[in-house]
């Protein structure tokens, strides 16, 4: 799962950059100032989880449970949470009234975030030795 996982993050990243700079650059003309920074929001909480998904994806050879749910619930929370901010800043763009209780997936988002940090309770690191000599 490794390599999946850094793919992953690799795209995730990507992607934060990307959007982040399609809001500060593409949207800015468009949005008013509290779209703007609802948008500026979901691509801060992106790329913030984007990191550690990387670093868990980094940790080659050690497959812990914690490390690996971490990464699945930073994954999710990043599709929930900052995509459905991302969704509702581009809606009114498309002329789309608003998705009724759309709003409720992004708590739920930020909620995973949570469970992914406090999830990293669970990790024990596996230890080696060293011998001073």
């Amino acid at each position: 799962m490794t390599n999946t996982q850094i793919k992953t993050a690799a795209i995730t990243g990507a992607m934060a950059v990307t959007l982040g700079a399609f809001g500060s650059h593409g949207l800015k003309p468009y949005l008013d100032t509290a779209l703007l920074e609802t948008f500026r929001t979901a691509t801060l909480y992106h790329f913030v989880h984007a990191i550690p998904m990387l670093i868990v994806a980094l940790r080659r050879g050690e497959h812990h449970p914690a490390l690996d749910h971490s990464f699945l619930l930073w994954f999710w929370g990043i599709v929930l949470f900052s995509g459905s901010l991302y969704t509702m800043c581009v809606l009114p763009l498309l002329a789309l009234e608003p998705i009724p209780y759309f709003g409720l997936i992004t708590p739920v988002g930020g909620l995973l975030f949570i469970l992914g940090w406090l999830n990293l309770l669970r990790y024990k690191p596996h230890r080696t030795e060293h011998h001073a000599r």
